[in-house]
């Protein structure tokens, strides 16, 4: 393409994805954006932790082909984005400052945890972030009921569904291994858990990068750009935006929360890692496709407790466990005061 026409097309794209958009609705973008950055800085442990554990890639590598098909999977399915923008408030009750407010408690939640080593759920500190600011702006009448009742079964089920699965495909590859050597089980499954990770990562930008398309799109909405509605498609622009930061956020890795659950939760053999990826990456993907946004951290962290849990009760560190389930317990509630209160100090500028 030649540089002129190249030029021509990245301006004419630009002045789409700009046309009509206020101050507030940029910032609320680029928070956004911030937020799926700290989203895949968390969460590249879910998309990589059990192959870094196995040692089948370096931590380089790993992140590197996570990233990569992070990108990929932002592109394969909007239900998620639709929900997370229509499913839990009512966007014609809430303003454009809930928003920022949310988005500002979600992005501290996440570089929190990230820092300590907690492998946190983004969708429980958005989930958690937006009940509370949209609250405290308009009560509880401004939550959609239905909605949230479903994506809170969702987000609890998931782990138990991880756990299963994992220790069922676990204990099948042990019955399909088990006349096997010890190096032969290892030269094989060093091979197919590169096939695994890298539906893992796909199916974590599938389902993780809509959390923050969701929210662009509820701004847009909420700002009247472009005569969009919330039965609009999602512009390109911010599929791709989306796909982009959760990559780079998954590329840089919270280093801390890869070894807690890469390592620290149980030990962890190619073959495990290959059963906890697939069972994960089979969830995430269904979830993604049928509209539900499900934690991709609570989801993988349950098939590593799984695979565990397939050779005996105490392989499984359970101290690790709790710690990581008290990070759960207090996410939605932790988000959803911070929320409150941000959009307490706030609301005098609307």
């Amino acid at each position: 393409m030649p540089a002129r026409t190249l030029q021509i097309s990245l301006k004419a794209w630009f002045s789409v994805m700009v046309e009509g958009l206020s101050l507030i609705v940029i910032i609320i973008i680029v928070l956004a954006l911030l937020f799926d950055f700290t989203n895949g800085w968390n969460d590249s442990a879910n998309a990589i932790a059990t192959v870094v554990g196995t040692r089948v890639l370096k931590p380089y590598q790993a992140v590197l082909l996570a990233a990569v098909l992070n990108l990929v999977g932002a592109f394969a399915f909007t239900a998620v984005a639709k929900m997370i923008s229509k499913g839990i408030v009512n966007p014609d009750s809430i303003t454009l400052l809930v928003v920022v407010s949310l988005l500002i408690a979600s992005i501290i939640w996440n570089i929190i945890m990230t820092m300590v080593g907690m492998p946190i759920s983004a969708s429980h500190s958005l989930i958690g972030a937006m009940v509370g600011a949209s609250v405290s702006y308009g009560g509880f009448d401004v939550l959609v009921s239905g909605g949230l009742i479903k994506v809170l079964i969702g987000l609890l089920v998931s782990p138990v569904l991880g756990a299963l699965f994992a220790f069922v495909i676990m204990k099948i590859l042990q019955l399909i291994a088990g006349n096997l050597s010890p190096s032969k089980v290892k030269r094989s499954f060093n091979i197919l858990q590169l096939l695994s990770v890298s539906f893992m990562a796909f199916s974590h930008g599938a389902s993780d990068a809509q959390k923050a398309m969701g929210i662009i799109m509820l701004a847009l909405v909420a700002g009247n750009v472009g005569g969009l509605t919330m039965e609009s498609d999602i512009p390109f622009w911010v599929i791709t935006s989306c796909g982009l930061a959760i990559a780079l956020g998954t590329a840089i890795g919270g280093k801390k929360v890869i070894a807690t659950m890469g390592t620290k939760l149980t030990k962890l053999e190619s073959i495990h890692g290959f059963a906890a990826e697939t069972a994960a990456a089979i969830i995430l993907t269904g979830v993604a496709k049928i509209g539900l946004p499900v934690s991709s951290t609570h989801t993988i962290t349950g098939s590593i407790i799984g695979v565990g849990l397939s050779n005996r009760v105490n392989s499984v560190r359970w101290n690790v466990a709790g710690k990581i389930v008290y990070a759960w317990v207090l996410t939605l509630p932790g988000t959803a005061i911070m929320a409150f209160l941000i959009y307490q100090l706030l609301q005098f500028l609307e």
